[in-house]
């Protein structure tokens, strides 16, 4: 006689001898490694994993969880194809593959916008618009894109397709409105080439004003289709106030926002920093910054579309200087450019954001190895429940200098020695150190090597070359060269005058 079963929807899990799972495709899709895994245990499971790659650094604090751990993903993507017996399918494509599984709906996924997936599919067969074939290149709906704004309610649906024409579109959008009127704006995203990218360069809005907007940390975000935005809206509250937390702002710093996407960490401090300084190589995202800092109404927020290790160099180059820097790298992590430079610029805090514990470590190494930086503080977040990924905000702080000098001492005859001539070295390091030590002033490599050629010390034949043609380079202010000076006399690399 077979036992009967009950089962636990927020657990997963079936009492008696078979178990059934939350999902159905949940082995062919492979995205959500803990389904069927009680929350509190994916909790503890993530901890462990955190504390396994990141306990060298210093302790973890406990993970921040959720209190409603499901159809959390406010941007839903599904992909089309054609199957025998099936016709035109939405779904993902199976783990380490490109073959399509069906899904009608996911765990994860906002509920409204799994229905829309689904309606889209049905008015797919009604106006016989054919699927997407990856290995003939024929058809013309490849995939759908759904993002929801977690606070207004804004739907935006993006029809990826493999041509700009969509035949009988005005009766496709106005269908899709009747079944769904939530929905704010409708484009078509043309994607023609036989790529693993969802979307294609060319977008036409044909319904609505081609955006959405959503609110989180108490400001307002407009979110384009290719914009970047962090898919758990309640999480990323919870992340980006550890991170504020982190920072220890006072209303006076400059704040760096690196890889900052439309903006959203570097709005979020505005009000409570100096001066923020967001960039990101993103021109489309860039834009949704430079329109989210008008539309909060804040004055003290400048965004660049630029790699984000080239614009630290250039800030450390210019001698510029940084109070706080925040970084949310992508799951590759950071570069040695991005922080070298870093550590260059030397701000007193650096707050990191990580999707991936093991870059994250790799740069925390490079960190604090080359550097005088220490972790103070480590927090997971649990971006993404029934995923085995987590998210880690980590604070790191400069150590105090001890206050200490190491006098050197040279024995040579300087009557022998002409007064321009090189008697003791340095590096550039060192210099910037003894300055740092008794004059909590910073100076850039750029001004030290202006001033070691005006001292007649050999610098190299580029050092005072712009980086690009027709840029000015900044000229070292006197009281900076009288620090330089004073080091290079300490260290006995000119004779005192």
């Amino acid at each position: 006689m077979e036992k009967k079963r009950t089962f636990s929807r927020e657990a997963g899990r079936e009492t008696g001898e078979r178990r059934q799972s939350l999902c159905t495709v949940s082995k062919k899709c492979g995205g959500c490694q803990y389904v069927d895994v009680p929350y509190e245990e994916q909790l503890k499971k993530k901890q462990r994993q955190t504390e396994q790659l990141l306990k060298e650094f210093g302790k973890v604090r406990p993970i921040i969880g959720m209190e409603h751990p499901a159809h959390y993903r406010n941007k839903v993507h599904a992909v089309f194809d054609f199957q025998k017996g099936k016709g035109i399918v939405s779904g993902i494509y199976q783990e380490k593959s490109h073959r399509v599984v069906p899904v009608q709906s996911c765990l994860l996924e906002d509920q409204k916008a799994g229905e829309i997936i689904l309606s889209v599919r049905e008015l797919a067969k009604s106006f016989k618009i054919k699927a997407y074939n990856e290995d003939s290149g024929y058809g013309l709906l490849r995939h759908v894109l759904v993002r929801v704004g977690h606070v207004t309610g804004e739907i935006m649906v993006v029809l990826v397709l493999g041509s700009p024409i969509l035949p009988s579109k005005k009766n496709f959008v106005n269908e899709l409105c009747k079944l769904h009127p939530e929905i704010t704006t409708i484009l078509i995203n043309v994607n023609n080439k036989r790529t693993s990218m969802v979307l294609g360069e060319k977008e036409q809005v044909i319904y609505g004003k081609g955006y959405i907007e959503d609110e989180l940390c108490g400001r307002r975000f407009k979110i384009s289709a290719k914009s970047f935005y962090q898919v758990n809206s309640v999480q990323t509250e919870a992340l980006y106030a550890k991170a504020a937390e982190y920072a220890q702002l006072t209303g006076r710093e400059t704040v760096v926002d690196a890889y900052c996407g439309i903006g959203t960490i570097a709005l979020a401090v505005a009000g409570k920093a100096g001066k923020v300084i967001g960039v990101e190589l993103n021109r489309d995202a860039v834009r949704d910054a430079v329109a989210n800092a008008r539309i909060n109404r804040i004055n003290n927020a400048d965004f660049y579309q630029n790699d984000a290790g080239r614009f630290l160099t250039q800030m450390a180059d210019a001698g510029e200087q940084v109070d706080v820097v925040f970084l949310d790298p992508p799951r590759s992590g950071s570069t040695e450019e991005f922080l070298d430079a870093l550590i260059q610029i030397s701000p007193k805090r650096v707050v990191y954001i990580s999707c991936e514990p093991e870059t994250l470590a790799r740069d925390l190494k490079y960190l604090t190895g080359k550097s005088r930086y220490r972790v103070q503080e480590i927090t997971p977040v649990d971006m993404f429940p029934y995923t085995g990924n987590v998210e880690t905000c980590v604070l790191l702080s400069r150590k105090k200098s001890s206050g200490k000098s190491t006098k050197i001492e040279i024995e040579i005859d300087l009557n022998e020695a002409d007064k321009r001539e090189c008697i003791g070295t340095a590096t550039y390091q060192e210099i910037k150190d003894y300055i740092w030590e008794h004059y909590q002033t910073k100076v850039s490599h750029l001004y030290i090597a202006q001033i070691k050629k005006k001292c007649g010390l050999d610098v190299g034949e580029n050092f005072n070359k712009p980086k690009t043609e027709g840029n000015k380079v900044p000229n070292c202010p006197e009281e900076k060269e009288r620090m330089i000076r004073e080091a290079l006399e300490y260290f006995g690399m000119i004779n005192k005058e």
